[in-house]
């Protein structure tokens, strides 16, 4: 997937130390816990990274990151999006 991801802007991101994070929709009212990876790559959503982007920080700035790192990221970040908390960035050209 090489399209720029980015968070639902109502999505909260609620912390926990050194124990991963809690993510609350409002528009759902879900509650989705994840791990301190699933709070790294939330925090590349922003706009300005594609998957491909995201996979290659995990190796670069993670240890013992596995083989099939990729898939993994992908799962999720398909998990985030079928619950409405992760799009694609659009862009509009204005005619």
């Amino acid at each position: 997937m090489d399209k720029k991801l980015i968070v639902n802007a109502m999505a909260v991101l609620k912390e926990k130390p050194d124990d991963g994070a809690i993510l609350f929709d409002p528009d759902t009212n879900n509650v989705f816990s994840i791990n301190p990876i699933g709070v790294f790559i939330w925090k590349l959503l922003d706009g300005q990274h594609t998957q491909r982007d995201i996979i290659k920080r995990l190796r670069e700035d993670c240890e013992n990151v596995p083989e099939e790192i990729a898939s993994q990221v992908e799962h999720f970040i398909k998990e985030l999006f079928n619950n409405g908390l992760v799009g694609m960035e659009i862009f509009l050209l204005e005619s």
